[in-house]
């Protein structure tokens, strides 16, 4: 899963369709300039046009010898074209992939493995949520590229009403007095749906469990273990501070438009849906903020769900090395501070968080960032999202089953689908 550009953060995308694949065009070097032509695949507003310019110029200037072509794909249907591609005899250089895609790439066996070049390119600092869906079977596939993740976002003249000071709540419990006292002053203090399950995943890592744990030689479903269900019942505590619907996601009704139209203090989204609550109400311009989601402790940031993408290099690419020099640039600091600057992402690594400080949706994503963690890593884990079981489980619990034998049932739906690969 992949959280697109800020525009239109708010909302994971699991790409479906089918696009048929083509040849990555203009892989053969050009022999009239001697120069090796590297050929990249970059996803639709992963990169602004200007950034993109920059950085041709900018690495051609570095590398003359090389020509990079950089090609935007689209998300819907990558993943079939991208599979195409690398059972292919022509394959582009680089692709840039979702961070939780990797491990089915890597499955194939169609990834070059950077494993002895981690260290070279910086991987003691990047974000644990993109470094380790990068990873499969102990090796380093993915190179971490960029990171988005959600904060809170809340409307400051409803907190400045209420008395509220937003950077004061650090921990739970402050999140939930504040939240508590702003519903005193006739606001919904919070809206949140019922199947918000990124929230919970963030929660349960907080709590020290996992969606799902490996067991031998295969996988258990974690949501009836004791850290899983104190984070339902914290889920539970603050859902109930708002008037968020219990049988459906952040996305039915859109909870962006559910915020510009009413009274509502807070939702949890990625920054960019701080644009599309001005978008739906022009006069919200200018009064909204956003801290990172509340840990148990003021020392340590709540957990968060890392989107963003990695890059990876087919195994069969034919400029192995120009592809590693590739990699080296666009994910170094130079580069990294420039993008992030520019799309108002989380840099690939801890070192370089104070790029974004100017930025406030930004800035609150990368505190974020650094307590960061990504889906169970199982080219299965898809399949999980495509049934679903968690959000039946959240469901559940909210109109009032038993949290216990709900969980139960989810974990052993999670344990059949991880462990049957279907």
């Amino acid at each position: 899963m992949k959280y697109r550009s800020p525009a239109l953060l708010g909302a994971m995308l699991l790409s479906s369709g089918l696009i048929a694949c083509s040849s990555s065009g203009g892989s053969s070097d050009d022999a009239a300039s001697g120069r090796t032509v590297l050929d990249v695949w970059l996803m639709r507003d992963s990169v602004s046009d200007a950034f993109q310019k920059e950085f041709e110029a900018g690495f051609e200037k570095a590398h003359p010898e090389i020509d990079v072509k950089i090609q935007i794909q689209e998300w819907d249907g990558i993943g079939e074209k991208v599979t195409a591609a690398l059972a292919s005899n022509d394959a582009p250089d680089v692709i840039e992939v979702g961070n939780t895609q990797v491990a089915q790439y890597a499955q194939s066996g169609g990834l070059t493995d950077f494993t002895d070049k981690v260290a070279e390119l910086g991987g003691d600092t990047w974000l644990k949520g993109l470094a380790e869906p990068g990873a499969y079977d102990g090796k380093q596939y993915g190179i971490p590229y960029y990171a988005a993740n959600r904060v809170v976002v809340y409307r400051t003249d409803l907190f400045r009403k209420a008395g509220v000071d937003a950077t004061t709540i650090k921990t739970r419990d402050q999140w939930i007095a504040a939240t508590e006292k702003l519903n005193r002053g006739g606001t919904q203090g919070i809206y949140l749906p019922g199947q918000n399950w990124y929230a919970l995943a963030g929660f349960v890592w907080d709590e020290g469990g996992d969606l799902a744990v490996r067991e031998g030689g295969g996988w258990k479903g974690g949501l009836d273990s004791p850290e899983a269900l104190r984070a339902m019942a914290f889920y539970q505590r603050l859902q109930a501070l708002g008037k968020g619907p219990k049988d459906s996601d952040e996305s039915q009704p859109p909870q962006a438009e559910v915020m510009a139209k009413g009274q509502i203090a807070q939702i949890i989204a990625a920054p960019g849906g701080a644009a599309v609550v001005t978008q739906n109400n022009p006069e919200l311009k200018g009064k909204l903020g956003f801290f990172p989601i509340p840990g148990k402790t003021a020392d340590t940031p709540g957990a968060v769900f890392t989107g963003g993408s990695d890059l990876v290099v087919p195994a069969v690419a034919a400029h192995q090395k120009e592809a590693l020099t590739f990699l080296r640039e666009l994910t170094g600091d130079t580069w990294q501070k420039k993008l992030a600057l520019t799309m108002s992402y989380v840099p690939n690594r801890t070192t370089l968080a104070g790029a974004v400080s100017a930025d406030p949706g930004a800035a609150a994503m990368a505190v974020g960032a650094a307590n960061g963690h990504a889906t169970p890593n199982t080219p299965q884990w898809a399949a999980v999202e495509a049934k679903n079981p968690i959000k039946d489980y959240m469901t559940a619990v909210l109109t009032g089953r038993d949290a216990g034998s709900a969980a139960a049932t989810a974990s052993r739906t999670i344990t059949t689908t991880l462990n049957s690969g279907s």
